[in-house]
């Protein structure tokens, strides 16, 4: 492989993804071949052309394109410079068979939305730690597909129900340490993961991930000005590392936890 060829594959544990792969290529071409899962493509640098059902198609760094399982397609540099490139692999449980003909018909989507949600599910998926951010933002990312090619289907209103949010809220809290992933929640309130996300978003303003954050950032905070060191308290709070609480505690408090903790001492 060429030293600016790179490949990066990992299976999350997250429920729906089968694989991540991250890849830059720059001659490599793939040939036909079929996928068991559906696979959803976003390009970060140059461009990509493929043949799908027999017509081609090319992938822009603004499209997100969703190819369908058991289809044939193949791939390859649309540029002289290759292109850099981020999958999912979702299975069955996130997209169902009766949308393979929609994807065959239009599987490059232009949507900014769709496109800046998928690059955030990257993140989340490359971050130990923040299992239910990911899971949340898949859902968030279903949701939007199923939109997409099911054009005519009727448009909900935001969903309202301010008594399972209020559950939801309840099993967070109890649960600020130990966290618990959108599937278990789903299960202990009887409630599909999708519904979840959006009535807790619709009551309160946030989604179920950043509320739990903020739950433990704010933990954190009260064991800092204690004078616990960034470490324990990245364990005592339910933090993955030291490196997770530091990077959480400074988006929403604006300093490291270091300088926080040094704060509360002059």
């Amino acid at each position: 492989m060429a030293a600016q060829e790179s490949v990066s594959a990992w299976r999350p544990g997250i429920p729906g993804v089968v694989e991540v792969f991250h890849a830059r290529f720059t001659e490599y071409a793939y040939p036909m071949h079929v996928h068991e899962a559906w696979t959803l493509l976003i390009v970060d640098d140059g461009a990509v052309r493929y043949d799908l059902d027999r017509h081609e198609h090319g992938t822009p760094h603004d499209t997100v394109t969703l190819l369908p399982p058991h289809v044939p397609h193949n791939g390859s540099a649309a540029t002289a410079d290759g292109f850099r490139k981020r999958v999912l692999y979702l299975d069955a449980s996130r997209l169902g068979e009766d949308l393979i003909g929609p994807a065959v018909d239009a599987p490059d989507l232009r949507d900014p939305l769709l496109r800046r949600r998928v690059g955030q599910l990257h993140g989340a998926l490359t971050r130990p730690g923040d299992e239910l951010e990911a899971e949340s933002r898949l859902t968030l990312v279903g949701d939007r597909l199923r939109a997409h090619l099911r054009p005519r289907a009727a448009v909900l209103p935001p969903a309202r129900d301010p008594a399972l949010a209020r559950r939801l809220r309840e099993l967070l809290d109890a649960r600020v340490v130990d966290g618990v992933t959108l599937e278990r929640a789903a299960a202990s309130l009887q409630a599909h993961p999708a519904h979840l996300v959006r009535v807790f978003s619709a009551a309160y303003g946030i989604a179920p991930h950043q509320y739990l954050m903020s739950r433990r950032v704010d933990r954190a905070r009260r064991l800092l000005l204690d004078g616990r060191s960034p470490g324990e308290v990245a364990v005592a709070t339910g933090f993955y590392d030291q490196s997770h609480l530091t990077r959480h505690f400074r988006r929403l408090v604006g300093v490291t936890p270091g300088r926080y903790r040094l704060s509360g001492t002059g």
